[in-house]
């Protein structure tokens, strides 16, 4: 990198501001028991809010060599099991999961200055609910799935257009196409983080925590410093 592409990185960088004014309010003793009913109440108002793409979320696994790995993908539901996703089984992700078992959420949504993290056990659903998230998906997303072999190493942009384009017309023509290492996965959450910005940078940070992440019981709620 050229000195000159440094100072202009550094200067877009420095001219940045967050979080200065037209934040979403938040009381956080005024909060429901449950942390899914909190999510879903915020996710409906960071989508009102005008939020682009609020069911992006990133994702962070573990490697074989117990190093971070991080995407961003989309979420699929949220309810009374945990936060949902899919990909295919045999992708990095997929492999780390089933390797280690334990991930953890983050969604960002800057419009109202709000943040969740979740962190907890991931379950891979079985062949019915699979076959089922792809189904009510779209055309493409199923072209892309079909196009499978995700995280391997790709030879060239011409393979990439080749495969690409039989999956589309697979897909147009089967609607229904199984593909077998498609896997819906659900976090089923131990620990939820709310965070609300505030512009005199008096964050709130609102966490919950299963009483015992072993079993299906209660939550605790604690501040935290921001």
């Amino acid at each position: 990198m050229s000195g000159d592409e440094q100072q202009a990185f550094r200067a877009a960088l420095e001219d940045l501001r967050v979080w200065d004014s037209g934040l979403a309010g938040f009381d956080p003793e005024d909060v429901p028991d449950l942390p899914m009913v909190l999510f879903q109440r915020w996710f409906v108002e960071a989508a009102a809010s005008g939020q682009v793409e609020p069911h992006a979320m990133t994702l962070a696994t573990v490697d074989g060599e117990g190093r971070p790995d991080v995407r961003t993908l989309l979420l699929h539901d949220a309810d009374e099991r945990g936060w949902h996703f899919a990909s295919h089984a045999t992708s990095a992700k997929g492999g780390q999961l089933a390797a280690r078992p334990w991930a953890a959420l983050g969604f960002y949504w800057p419009t109202p200055g709000r943040q969740v993290r979740v962190r907890g056990a991931v379950s891979a659903l079985g062949e019915e609910e699979s076959r089922a998230d792809l189904a009510v998906r779209s055309t493409g997303a199923l072209a892309a799935a079909l196009t499978g072999r995700q995280s391997e190493v790709l030879g060239s942009a011409e393979e990439l257009a080749r495969a690409s384009q039989a999956a589309w017309e697979r897909a147009r023509s089967e609607p229904d196409a199984a593909v077998p290492t498609w896997t819906r996965y659900v976090l089923a959450a131990d620990e939820v983080e709310f965070f609300q910005g505030d512009d005199r940078r008096r964050h709130v940070r609102l966490r919950y925590r299963r009483a015992d992440p072993a079993t299906t019981g209660g939550w605790s709620r604690e501040l935290l410093w921001p």
